[in-house]
């Protein structure tokens, strides 16, 4: 197996930003992503959120692209929320995700501030580059520039 040392911050929410995570389920839900992160042979530093959406701190080995391991990690949530937690609750997340890489010497300030998250939000202290989750959102997803004006 090749050595790897790779660390990421992940972020998506709900379809339409709808308030679904509920209290009820929350942590059954940050269980489950754990759990099919681990599947997928990556490491999980720290999972949180509010009603609307999920922080996901980790090591996502190189044999998998970023784009299943969220992909995967969305269906089987969204599956589970609507099938066992929650079968009422027509849950869903959005399409797209905002992913940061990051050193570790910046490991431990990132998971705090995902396990903070509900407090982050209620103080008004998020930091907007780790809020991004693809959606509505300007700037192009390869670097989160804006995009260059055609010229002419």
């Amino acid at each position: 197996m090749p050595y790897w040392r790779l660390f990421y911050h992940l972020v998506w929410a709900t379809k339409g930003r709808q308030p679904a995570i509920q209290p009820a389920f929350e942590k059954r839900l940050h269980a489950a992503i754990r759990a099919k992160a681990d599947e997928l042979g990556a490491f999980v530093h720290a999972v949180g959120g509010t009603d609307d959406h999920i922080h996901l701190v980790a090591s996502v080995p190189p044999a998998i692209s970023l784009a299943q391991f969220a992909g995967q990690i969305k269906g089987a949530t969204s599956h589970l929320v609507n099938h066992v937690l929650c079968p009422s609750c027509a849950f869903g997340w959005q399409p797209e995700y905002g992913c940061v890489s990051f050193g570790g010497r910046q490991l431990d300030r990132v998971v705090k501030y995902v396990i903070n998250q509900r407090q982050h939000h209620g103080a008004g202290t998020v930091v907007p580059l780790l809020e991004r989750d693809g959606e509505s959102q300007e700037g192009s997803p390869g670097n989160g520039s804006p995009r260059p004006k055609p010229s002419g």
